[in-house]
């Protein structure tokens, strides 16, 4: 914290004034200014930076006079650390402010949102995980149910434009699940200023949930005058606006000209002719819902510790930085062709069964790709060097390593395939690449990389050539000296002292911190500063070497600007080849990703059978879920699912708690998952049919925080189901109705269960604890009910004052067909250590709110069918006896009980009844 800047604020009141002027922002957008060599934030945005970056408020300052503005300063790393968590976890929008130099002449410069982060990209240094989608939105709401959306979207930072249109329902199932394939992060929507406006309210509501920022737009942002105008100047394709048959979509245009506008794209003429516009057919992938994406933990969650928690985080074993980001829009956007699926299937095997190909793409070759999309981005906005036209050479010459790898490939069923997706794509960006590998190859020279100097080779001028030669007669000078100090000091000039050129001091000599002392109390020795891996000084000699050094390596670099200048230009038209590439490579790296994980796995993953859409069953065997069993000290027990039309559609599971039930379900989702984004699946075998939609309804999911409870979240979330489902959806159900009476529960439980068996006949898994509702099986012939097995023992208690019998149970996590007889809701209460008189009185109430069995009271039995029947015979028979007798003999109350009591007495058959012997422990 000592290293955080001092604010030095000549006219403290004059900022003051100015900063209190502006315009408030709601909290949704974040001021930082940038003051040089620091920046600082102020008011209620510098509150946000102390509380998100230093955790704590104790070094906020108040800047002018009483009640002063509260301020806090950022140092270069600190600011890039704010933006990612600005930006990437907190959804804000942050407006960087420059000053001109003159008083109070303060202007945004620099500007960020979750969506669109072209401006800072340098800033946040390249590590950006996902790419940053943002979304505009229009729709047209009909007096029926039916809605007509219409959105527009772009990924930045690769100069596309979607746009698609669709019918939606009243919840906006497909707009959610639009925004779950595409990862949108930011989302702009029209608004009239009227907090009423349900159908908006609706929209932001989805947004929300699906981690997206929402910005409102006013009406004429979202106008289509301009935009017959614009799209043509944008798009690569110059034809006119009006015979693009996209242009059709008027919700969409209007949704393309609010992201124009507020991505500022026409003001740019570098965009000019830049962009591709296509449609996005929102039915080519599995939908997916915001509560889908929780229950199949799909991406990493913010409290997940082990990376293997997710899915993503698992699958992750991608080398480059698109691979990764590749990798997350697979899994958002599943496949629904069979044939593409087997395509990606037959590439997996082929890394799975190939280890040493396997192993050299992984480790040999795809670990060196830089990020070549973001490397093709600073092409194109004409701000890359040398240094990154070195980079994209260092890629072309490694590409020979990859043919070579992929020719070697013996095996025929796999050839064809490698060839058609890897190895000609590859071979056609190596030839295309030939003309720059031989120009860098002859203007840059290479040798001078060890030294990270990026230089045009001084043969090519003759300026450059006089300048080189003594730069390298400067540097034979150095050595000279290196080794003059070496012998004076005694010091090792290859392990103890060392000549180095240094970012802040230039070149000097370095010595091991443990050696230091020797150059104490020596005038002609001067210490520019000591750090971690030692002490840095030089002499005057080196220092007059070192200035003329730098003087000579300015005009070095002032010479050649042009030819640098030119080099750059060269490459920057190879853009398209260098995009091209990032997609092969990234492709490539998220299949070897698969193989990996599937060959690692605990158990090797096998490759899935797949069925075309509306055909086949889903028949699992020894299935696991991935992430669980990954985890430390389990040994999982797997289990077999049986999805069969017209025999097995719809699946109740019954069980206690933490008996697998959920596990189960989810499972069964993810591996449905895997399976359609092309990966093998943990299963001994697998067949699995094709699925529109995966929906969940899994967990409390409170939302109290938005004004939402548990039971409302819960019947939201049930209705997006009921609404979206069709008979190719997998729906997975883990409890419902718990946030409501018991009645009421059960009563929606068998309505959903039955209108899902009946009305939309989808696979279904629904996990329970409402044991009635496996009745439902007596009357559909599709529902089948299961069980997780929990083995029971008897044991004594250890409790001196209780000799009773307690039952020890013990959870099997295996699932098999049939109902489970018993709940063991307070087994788990046992399990957390209730005391012993709270579990034994619970179990007494359970009991007569159930069935009044007393079945634990000491010497229970349980009665048989048989002996409930003779029972009931006999003591309607001893019930009719003693009616007569006290009606004909005018008995007191005290001698009806005594009646009773002797034929009770007299009546052996009865007495020894197990039925009766049950109401008599009562």
């Amino acid at each position: 914290m000592a290293s955080r800047p001092e604010l030095k604020e000549e006219d403290e009141s004059s900022f003051c004034r100015f900063f209190r002027s502006l315009p408030e922002t709601g909290g949704e957008t974040i001021r930082i200014f940038d003051r040089g060599d620091y920046y600082s934030a102020h008011g209620e945005d510098a509150k946000f930076v102390a509380q998100n970056v230093y955790r704590t408020t104790s070094i906020l300052r108040k800047l002018g006079r009483e009640p002063g503005l509260e301020s806090v300063t950022m140092t270069v790393t600190v600011f890039r650390n704010f933006l990612r968590e600005a930006l990437f976890k907190l959804a804000k929008r942050v407006e960087v402010w420059q000053s001109s130099g003159k008083r109070m002449d303060w202007k945004v410069a620099k500007q960020a949102s979750p969506g669109n982060f072209q401006d800072i990209e340098d800033e946040l240094g390249g590590q950006i995980e996902n790419a940053p989608i943002i979304l505009a939105v229009k729709v047209s709401a009909k007096a029926s149910e039916a809605r007509n959306v219409g959105v527009c979207f772009a990924d930045a930072s690769v100069r596309e434009l979607g746009v698609t249109e669709f019918l939606d329902n009243d919840l906006y199932s497909n707009f959610e699940s639009l925004l779950i394939q595409l990862g949108v992060k930011e989302c702009l929507i029209q608004a009239d200023g009227s907090k009423k406006d349900v159908e908006l309210n609706k929209l932001k509501t989805i947004a929300d949930n699906c981690g997206c920022a929402v910005s409102e737009r006013g009406f004429a942002d979202f106008g289509t005058k301009d935009i017959e105008q614009d799209l043509p100047r944008l798009l690569k394709d110059d034809r006119a606006a009006g015979t693009l048959p996209l242009t059709d979509l008027k919700l969409a245009m209007g949704s393309a000209a609010a992201l124009i506008k507020y991505l500022g794209v026409m003001s740019d003429p570098a965009n000019f002719g830049q962009y591709q516009l296509y449609q996005h057919d929102l039915s080519q992938f599995m939908k997916l819902d915001a509560a889908a994406l929780k229950a199949l933990n799909l991406m990493p969650g913010p409290r997940d510790g082990a990376k293997t928690m997710s899915l993503y985080g698992l699958l992750n074993h991608c080398k480059t930085p698109t691979g990764s980001r590749l990798l997350a829009q697979w899994l958002k956007q599943p496949l629904m062709n069979v044939k593409d699926i087997e395509r990606r299937q037959q590439l997996v095997e082929a890394f799975v069964n190939d280890t040493e190909l396997r192993q050299t793409m992984q480790e040999d070759h795809l670990r060196s790709i830089p990020d070549l999309y973001r490397l093709a981005k600073k092409f194109q906005r004409k701000i890359a060097n040398l240094e990154d036209v070195v980079r994209a050479y260092q890629v072309i010459i490694r590409l020979p390593g990859f043919l070579g790898a992929l020719e070697a490939v013996m095996d025929e069923q796999y050839r064809d395939p490698l060839d058609a997706e890897y190895t000609s794509k590859l071979r056609d960006c190596s030839d295309s690449f030939a003309k720059l590998q031989e120009m860098v190859e002859t203007t840059v020279d290479l040798d001078a990389l060890d030294n990270h100097e990026f230089i045009i080779k001084p043969e090519f001028d003759d300026g450059l050539r006089t300048i080189r030669k003594r730069l390298d007669k400067l540097r034979r000078e150095m050595d000279v000296e290196h080794s003059n100090v070496g012998s004076d000091l005694d010091q090792d000039t290859e392990k103890k002292l060392f000549l180095e050129n240094h970012r802040v001091h230039g070149w000097c000599f370095r010595l091991t911190r443990n050696e230091a002392s020797c150059i104490r109390n020596k005038k002609q020795y001067q210490e520019c500063s000591t750090q971690k891996n030692g002490v840095y000084f030089t002499t005057s000699h080196l220092q007059s070497l070192r200035r003329e050094f730098d003087q000579l390596s300015d005009n070095y670099n002032r010479t050649q600007s042009g030819l640098v200048q030119e080099v750059v230009s060269v490459a920057s038209s190879y853009i398209p080849v260098i995009e091209k590439l990032a997609g092969v490579l990234a492709h490539l790296d998220v299949i070897v990703a698969f193989a990996h994980v599937s060959i690692h796995a605990p158990t090797s993953y096998t490759r899935p059978k797949m069925h075309p859409r509306g055909t086949g069953n889903t028949i699992l065997k020894e299935a696991r879920h991935p992430c669980m069993e990954m985890q430390d000290d389990i040994s999982f027990i797997t289990n077999d699912v049986s999805l069969i039309r017209n025999e097995s559609e719809f699946l109740i599971i019954t069980g206690p708690n933490m008996g697998g039930k959920s596990t189960y379900i989810r499972q069964t989702g993810v591996i449905a998952l895997m399976a359609q984004i092309g990966c093998f699946v943990p299963a001994s075998e697998a067949e699995l049919t094709i699925f529109d939609c995966i929906l969940a309804r899994v967990g409390a999911s409170d939302s109290q925080m938005k004004g939402v409870s548990t039971f409302m979240a819960e019947m939201l979330e049930t209705a997006n189901i009921l609404k979206t489902a069709t008979k190719e959806s997998l729906i997975i159900i883990d409890e419902l109705g718990r946030g409501t009476s018991t009645y009421d529960g059960f009563g929606l439980a068998w309505a959903i269960s039955e209108y899902i068996v009946k009305e939309i006949g989808a696979f279904a898994l629904f996990a329970t604890h409402f044991h009635e509702l496996t009745a439902l099986v007596d009357t559909y012939p599709q529902v089948q009910n299961l069980h997780v097995v929990a083995h029971i023992s008897e044991g004594t208690t250890e409790e001196a004052d209780d000799s009773r019998k307690k039952r020890e149970v013990t959870l099997l996590y295996k699932v098999e067909p049939g109902v489970c007889d018993q709940s063991f809701g307070i087994h788990v209460a046992e399990l957390v250590r209730f005391p012993q008189k709270v579990i034994n009185m619970a179990k007494r109430k359970a009991d007569d709110l159930e069935d009044f069995s007393g079945k634990h009271e000491e010497g229970f039995v349980q009665a048989s069918k048989e002996e409930v029947e003779e029972g009931s015979r006999l003591l309607k028979e001893m019930l009719v006896k003693w009616k007569t007798e006290v009606e004909s003999q005018g008995l007191t109350k005290k001698q009806q009980v005594e009646k009773m009591r002797a034929l009770v007495k007299d009546n052996e058959l009865l007495r020894q009844n197990g039925f009766f012997k049950g109401i008599q422990a009562l």
